[in-house]
């Protein structure tokens, strides 16, 4: 019986330069400063980790005044655990700022580097001198996206030849200390889709994929398919020759495979958006995420797998799995690799591993690095919080390194198999899944954010039953575990315009029955009225009218009676699309009838993004008081402000900026902030995103697609 692949882990480590401006990935996601992340991995049941000790960061005035301190934390708390690492000494970068991939001299220096982490550390038995060298290579090299920012054929040459000389150079100098030191050599590997007309383009595409583990093994020589490519692209005879002449074979082949990696070129640019024009020197072409235009789904891990066992017949694992997308999409495309991997074994791959990548998220990878807007996507941890916070995707990735159960979520179609996955004509006959697994039970029927909520699932994959609430408080205690026994679901929400006070209660205590996890929405009105604090959610409670006591009564009752629910406040909603967004997106702005004062802190909220988080956070398993906010409270004053600065404002959805007129406004709700965590993206960005929606606003999916700003130019062998 074949094994299952073992769990692997990796942290996203880049550090990118794009000019003057230099991002490191672990800075950012606050790993450098938390030597207890080994612990978290380790406790996952991992039995190896991509550990990144980068040229850069160790040793970036040179050798003699390398400091190994944050190695040695590391290392020694893996080495405590029985956890493997694999050593990265580039990553996606050119090593200091004294060299870079184009100089000659990054060669001697990464050998230099490797040497000196060997000698420090003679037991490490696993390396990846350099991750991803061809897609680094393109990057840097051809499409001028990192620095140095070439644009041609011979730097792009340049930038692989270098990082692989060094890598061959590298791991001789590490075998002289460890003989037994292991080559784990990753690569980007998706597949290039085209029309008829592009077939030959596409070719080339899918043979310049392998360049990476062809030169390392010695195969490029004359009778190579890429020789000429090669030659033409400013490769010296002696220069390829030289890696036939210096084989280093991978121990293991890693394979970093993403959704938007397999690409879809086509002639008829009008049916694409500009952005993805493109060409190669000879025909005009878009250059599209294949997912997005084909009809059939995409092959996935487990095609690609194939493909490289059929090639090589070498150990292969996933040593990158991510997604950039909502919580249950994140589990279906991890349960997707894994799914891969052993429906690869089964037909005769060597598996190894299965790699959680970016375990404490990523910054800036929706711009290719290229951007610096704050974009993050968590991993298997949120650092969105005080400490990291485990998400489902840890908890999955644990179950499977266990040989566990896993959640029925992650067994359903993923978006890259569902129908809403085309934003183009298709190409061929459309195959897709519907949404699948057990619903979501909601409770509130009618109420503002129904229909809102509904929608999202509706992108999101998740199937929906509603449950009337006037029905529900009829209920005898036997028919509403009866009620929830029919639907089955895995979770219920109950929405504002649900149940309250004591019908409320008997629904968690339905719940609690039956093992459900229960999200409730409350307000910030349990503080009383705006003011001059924003408040957390371990401060005492103090409603100042009867509405607001019945929320404070009902969070009581709620998670008093259901130990597991999680208690969602917000601010003041707009984006509802219902009536009282006018009030909302009123507050602060002059009154005719005598206004509010304008210092009051306020902390208003886009819906859709409140309903996307709070699912996020039901799914995590979250439970207790959650306070949900865009960041730091602003006045009524700063908030008209805000609203003022676009375009049409008046005249935009739900009544944007309606002054009101006549008797003063009520005082608003109070400002929230939140000890627990800050996921909701920053207010000026829901606001772009609102007035973008239009009146008749269908949530969307927050993971679109992967931006290829320079789509390849390379032409195909003549």
């Amino acid at each position: 019986m074949t094994r299952p692949p073992a769990l692997w882990a990796g942290i996203e480590p880049t550090v990118s330069r794009v000019g003057d401006m230099v991002l490191d990935q672990q800075a950012l996601c606050g790993t450098d400063e938390r030597p207890e992340d080994m612990d978290r991995l380790a406790d996952l049941g991992a039995s190896a980790v991509r550990l990144a000790l980068l040229w850069e960061r160790t040793a970036p005035q040179g050798l003699d005044r390398a400091d190994w301190r944050w190695a040695d934390q590391r290392l020694a708390r893996l080495k405590a655990r029985g956890v493997q690492p694999i050593a990265g000494l580039v990553h996606h970068g050119g090593g200091p700022r004294h060299t870079h991939l184009l100089d000659p001299e990054f060669v001697p220096g990464l050998v230099a580097y490797a040497r000196a982490v060997a000698r420090r550390y003679p037991d490490l038995a696993a390396y990846t001198p350099v991750n991803e060298p061809l897609t680094t290579a393109r990057f840097s090299g051809l499409y001028g996206h990192w620095y140095p920012h070439g644009r041609d054929e011979r730097s792009c040459w340049l930038a692989l030849k270098h990082q692989l000389q060094a890598t061959v150079l590298a791991m001789q100098a590490i075998r002289e200390i460890n003989p037994q030191a292991q080559l784990i050599q990753t690569e980007d590997l998706g597949r290039t889709h085209s029309t008829p007309h592009l077939q030959a383009q596409a070719d080339f595409e899918n043979e310049r994929r392998w360049l990476t583990f062809d030169l390392l093994l010695g195969r490029v020589t004359r009778d190579h398919p890429l020789w000429g490519y090669l030659r033409w692209s400013g490769a010296t005879e002696d220069e390829l020759l030289w890696f036939a002449d210096h084989p280093c074979a991978p121990d293991v082949l890693g394979l970093n495979v993403y959704v938007t990696g397999e690409r879809f070129l086509d002639e008829r640019l009008a049916r694409y958006p500009a952005c993805t024009h493109g060409g190669n020197g000879r025909e005009h072409y878009a250059d599209v995420e294949a997912v997005r235009v084909l009809g059939a789904p995409h092959g996935g891990p487990r095609a690609r797998l194939l493909e490289a066992h059929a090639r090589y017949g070498r150990p292969l694992a996933i040593t990158e799995v991510h997604l950039n997308c909502t919580r249950e999409e994140q589990l279906r495309w991890f349960w997707a690799a894994w799914q891969g991997a052993q429906g690869a074994q089964a037909q005769g791959a060597d598996v190894r591993a299965v790699t959680a990548w970016a375990a404490f998220g990523a910054f800036e990878w929706n711009s290719l690095l290229t951007r610096r807007e704050g974009h993050y996507e968590s991993g298997l941890w949120d650092v969105r919080a005080p400490q990291p916070r485990p998400t489902a995707l840890a908890q999955l990735a644990r179950a499977l390194a266990h040989d566990a159960p896993v959640s029925a979520l992650a067994l359903s179609p993923g978006w890259w198999a569902r129908a809403g996955r085309l934003l183009y004509p298709p190409q061929g006959e459309v195959q897709a899944q519907p949404a699948g697994g057990p619903p979501l039970l909601i409770v509130g029927a009618g109420g503002p954010l129904d229909q809102t909520l509904r929608d999202i699932c509706a992108v999101r994959g998740l199937p929906t039953v509603t449950l009337n609430p006037h029905a529900w408080a009829g209920l005898a205690p036997a028919a509403r575990a009866a009620v929830l026994g029919a639907a089955s679901p895995w979770a219920v929400v109950n929405l504002p315009g649900g149940v309250v006070g004591r019908g409320a209660a008997r629904l968690a205590s339905a719940c609690a029955a039956q093992g459900l996890p229960l999200l409730s929405f409350s307000g910030a009105g349990v503080f009383g009225r705006a003011g001059a604090a924003a408040h957390a959610e371990h401060d005492p409670v103090a409603p100042a009218d009867p509405a607001a006591r019945q929320l404070a009564q009902t969070e009581r009752w709620v998670l008093a009676r259901c130990p597991q629910a999680l208690v969602v406040r917000a601010g003041a909603l707009f984006g509802t699309g219902a009536p009282q967004d006018s009030g909302v997106l009123a507050l602060g702005a002059p009154s005719t009838g005598g206004g509010l004062a304008r210092d009051l802190l306020i902390s208003p909220v886009y819906a859709p993004d409140l309903l996307h988080e709070a699912l996020n956070l039901l799914l995590d398993g979250e439970r207790g008081v959650w306070h949900l906010t865009h960041g730091a409270p602003l006045t009524t004053a700063a908030w008209q402000r805000a609203l003022a600065g676009w375009p049409g404002q008046g005249t935009g959805p739900a009544l944007a900026g309606a002054a009101p007129t006549g008797p003063a406004l009520s005082v608003p709700d109070p400002a929230l902030r939140s000890e627990r965590g800050w996921p909701l993206p920053p207010l000026a960005q829901a606001l772009e995103r609102w007035w973008a929606s239009g009146p008749e606003q269908t949530p969307s999916l927050p993971c679109p697609p992967a931006p290829q700003a320079a789509p390849w130019r390379v032409p195909p062998p003549a």
